[in-house]
């Protein structure tokens, strides 16, 4: 290796810068350090993860190997609060440092995860996180309200994937920083602005995961109260299944990936179609089987005797009919036979009784001339004009001395 100042006649080759570097700094040694664990990882046995400084912006990566990871405390992970033998490592090959953990103590909860729990206990209390708070999704939302980063990769899965599934849904996207000092002010600023669009009908704050650290915005306080004071149905999908932000609490729906969280707030329309297409089917089985019973049923009752032949209906009526017939001819007979004997009867009675009956036998009706009836002889003087009538005819007398009672006589043959 050239101990040669390095120039730009004589330049050192990139493997010597690198070399160099990895010899100073391997004689910096093990060093114990003193961090909060912001990003706790496994993978082949190995552990993966990031140290951030309890005071400073400052964060450095470390990997714990299979065979000292079995020798650190149990439940090690993300939010602990802990002191560490460590060497640095720097990488030739691909330039890289990295501090590989040779020990590793637990000295107490972060205080950042220490801040966290107490607010989170605080929220709970206040009963943000009630399961009657949060309400139903709408079924198929015409307009969909987004917060996330710009040009992001959640972005684009969110977008493509509701698409996908209800090529007709309109988005209105509100680009804010989902990280760092700006996050909280503009999610904030992306959900009221969102909810107070009358278009919009459900909102979707995404971030495509990310280490404890970078999710802190989505567990700030006032970036919580904005979701839960929000009148517009509020999806949180940040994507990270190991930390749960407390914006994934307040929320009314909880989506473990920006994906998940189209899949959840779009319906497919295919499926949909799919499903009209079965009650359609299900329905057009029911309504022909009612249909078949139906006819099943009626064609059973035309089998029957009575209905078969349907003429011996007329047959039976035009028998009674006739019977009907003649026994009305023979009533209506016997009624006018018994009516003319009646009125024969009566004719013999009424002319027995009538005066002219009477005048037939011989007798006569006498009166004056002012046509009053004589009953009495002492009612006429003589010489009166008198009228006789008779069966036939009328003839005029005069009246003589009255003559001895009639009943002393015998009766006159009429």
């Amino acid at each position: 290796m050239s101990e040669a100042p390095s120039t730009a006649d004589a330049p050192w080759p990139v493997g010597e810068l690198s070399q160099k570097i990895k010899g100073y700094i391997d004689r910096l040694g093990s060093v114990w350090v003193e961090g909060e664990i912001t990003q706790w990882g496994v993978s082949g046995g190995n552990v993966y993860g990031k140290l951030k400084d309890l005071a400073v912006d400052a964060t450095v990566p470390f990997t714990v190997w299979s065979s000292v990871k079995a020798k650190l405390p149990q439940g090690l992970g993300q939010g602990d609060r802990v002191v560490a033998l460590v060497k640095a490592n720097w990488w030739v090959k691909g330039g890289s440092l990295t501090m590989q953990v040779f020990e590793m103590r637990r000295v107490g909860l972060g205080d950042l995860l220490e801040r966290l729990e107490r607010l989170k206990q605080q929220l709970r209390a206040e009963g943000l996180f009630d399961p009657a708070r949060k309400r139903p999704l709408p079924f198929l939302p015409h307009c969909v309200g987004l917060v996330t980063g710009a040009d992001s990769d959640a972005e684009k899965d969110v977008l493509r994937n509701a698409q996908l599934r209800w090529p007709s849904v309109r988005f209105r996207v509100h680009h804010s920083a989902v990280q760092g000092e700006r996050a909280v002010g503009e999610i904030i600023a992306g959900i009221r602005a969102l909810d107070a669009d009358p278009d919009v009908d459900v909102i979707i704050v995404a971030r495509g995961g990310g280490d404890f650290q970078n999710l802190l915005p989505f567990s700030d306080e006032a970036v919580v109260r904005a979701a839960a004071a929000c009148g517009t149905p509020l999806v949180s999908a940040i994507g990270h299944e190991n930390d749960r932000p407390l914006l994934d609490e307040v929320a009314d729906l909880r989506a473990s990936t920006p994906t998940d969280a189209a899949k959840r707030v779009v319906p497919d329309v295919s499926d949909e179609l799919a499903k009209v297409q079965q009650v359609r089917s299900r329905m057009l089985t029911r309504v022909t089987g009612l249909i078949g019973t139906e006819v099943d049923r009626l064609a059973q009752i035309r089998s029957r005797p009575a209905l078969a032949t349907a003429s011996w209906i007329i047959d039976q009526r035009a028998e009674e009919l006739t019977r009907f017939v003649a026994r009305g001819v023979e009533l209506t007979t016997r009624g006018l036979e018994r009516a003319h004997l009646d009125l024969t009867e009566r004719r013999g009675q009424l002319r027995a009784l009538s005066p002219q009956h009477t005048l037939d036998r011989g007798y006569a009706i006498v009166q004056t001339d002012s046509g009053a009836v004589v009953r009495d002889a002492a009612e006429t003087a003589a010489g009166d004009e008198l009228v006789l009538t008779l069966a036939r005819g009328r003839i005029a007398a005069k009246a003589g001395a009255p003559l001895p009672s009639a009943s002393s006589h015998p009766t006159p043959t009429p």
